[in-house]
């Protein structure tokens, strides 16, 4: 039991949205009605592609262990003293020609406010004021570690932590969930927590990935010849260590294709975003192109399945690096299919899985 007819509360909050327990002393801290969070999470974005805003978000993007996982004692001194010296230039120009310049913001950091505003409303239309919903990014701002704070203290005794990678990666999944286990340890008075995994093989994240292709062909006066899956890669060795996402990238393809009713040839999976020596999944993307090109296949679309927000491995490597390989070699028509962003279809697939998790905390 709770008395609300208390006095103002020291840590700032209204009496209106703070209680004290009934039977507790008049100097006991109040406390928010209790609700559940739903805490959203992307990769992350520089808050400008100035060098400065470039280097400390790769520096906290390349040292993650998750992503890099060389010995930081051969890693660091080749990142401080060599990549970070260059990259930030050739990054901040590359994020310079997708900025969203009346925002002042990346596309990705656009779209994602977009989609947790449309979650917002679907999720408070089912369940009015008992939901709280955000989103945070694993790199930059604004923190995990800060949104799941403001959680704890609007009264959120519960937090689903939903990672939008359709498919689990160490290096992405993963390390979004380290970082929010790793906010956890902050909270004195720690919430109950869910995690959503891999969405891949949701029929209505598939149902929308299709019907996205269906409006892009819909569009174009001559019907693509393949149409390319350009997955983000990974090492070839995270495969054998047991990351499941390769295998969970040609799931969706499969997928895909069956929902589409398609014949094998007409789609394909490929791997883009390549870094460092080692070898990473293939084919590689920007080899694959070519080689649809010089094989005679003219008209090619690409669609991104493993981003739910198009960014700039989307928007400036396919449209730009990607095209011209596949131009270079002989094509002739190359359509990029944007991710699903915030269209309504994608909005209520996120919804139904976000539901499905619910179960059990909320009606």
């Amino acid at each position: 039991m709770f008395d609300s007819k208390q006095g103002g509360s020291k840590d700032g909050l209204s009496s209106a949205t703070t209680q004290r327990p009934a039977h507790a002393p008049a100097d006991h801290p109040r406390i928010p009605p209790e609700k559940v969070g739903i805490l959203l999470a992307n990769l992350g974005t520089p808050d400008n592609y100035d060098y400065w805003s470039m280097r400390r978000y790769l520096n906290e993007f390349l040292s993650d262990k998750r992503v890099i996982d060389y010995s930081p004692w051969i890693w660091q001194p080749i990142l401080q003293l060599v990549v970070l010296t260059k990259r930030p230039f050739s990054s901040g120009e590359a994020y310079k020609s997708i900025w969203n310049h009346e925002a002042g913001e990346s596309p990705l950091m656009t779209i994602t406010k977009s989609q947790t505003t449309k979650v917002r409303e679907a999720l408070e239309a089912s369940f009015g004021s008992e939901v709280v919903v955000d989103f945070c990014m694993r790199y930059g701002s604004p923190s995990t570690r800060s949104k799941v704070r403001e959680m704890v203290d609007k009264g959120c005794r519960k937090i689903l932590f939903f990672p939008l990678y359709p498919q689990y990666s160490g290096a992405t999944s993963a390390t979004a969930n380290d970082h929010f286990f790793r906010a956890l340890m902050d909270e004195k008075w720690q919430p109950q927590v869910r995690t959503v995994p891999a969405y891949f093989d949701s029929p209505a994240y598939i149902d929308a990935l299709a019907a996205s292709v269906e409006r892009g062909y819909a569009a174009l006066e001559h019907k693509p010849d393949v149409l390319v899956c350009s997955y983000h890669g990974v090492p070839t060795r995270y495969l054998t260590e047991g990351d499941p996402y390769h295998c969970q990238c040609l799931k969706t393809t499969r997928l895909l294709k069956e929902r589409l009713g398609w014949a094998d040839d007409r789609i394909t999976t490929t791997f883009q975003s390549r870094f460092g020596p080692e070898e990473w999944l293939q084919p590689y993307t920007v080899e694959e192109v070519a080689r649809l090109a010089e094989r005679g296949k003219k008209r090619i679309a690409v669609i991104a399945p493993a981003f739910s927000a198009d960014c700039i491995e989307t928007l400036e490597e396919i449209n730009e690096e990607i095209r011209e390989s596949f131009e270079e070699a002989g094509g002739e028509e190359f359509t990029y299919i944007p991710c699903l962003n915030d269209d309504d279809q994608h909005i209520e697939a996120l919804c139904e899985v976000i539901r499905a998790h619910l179960c059990g905390w909320l009606g």
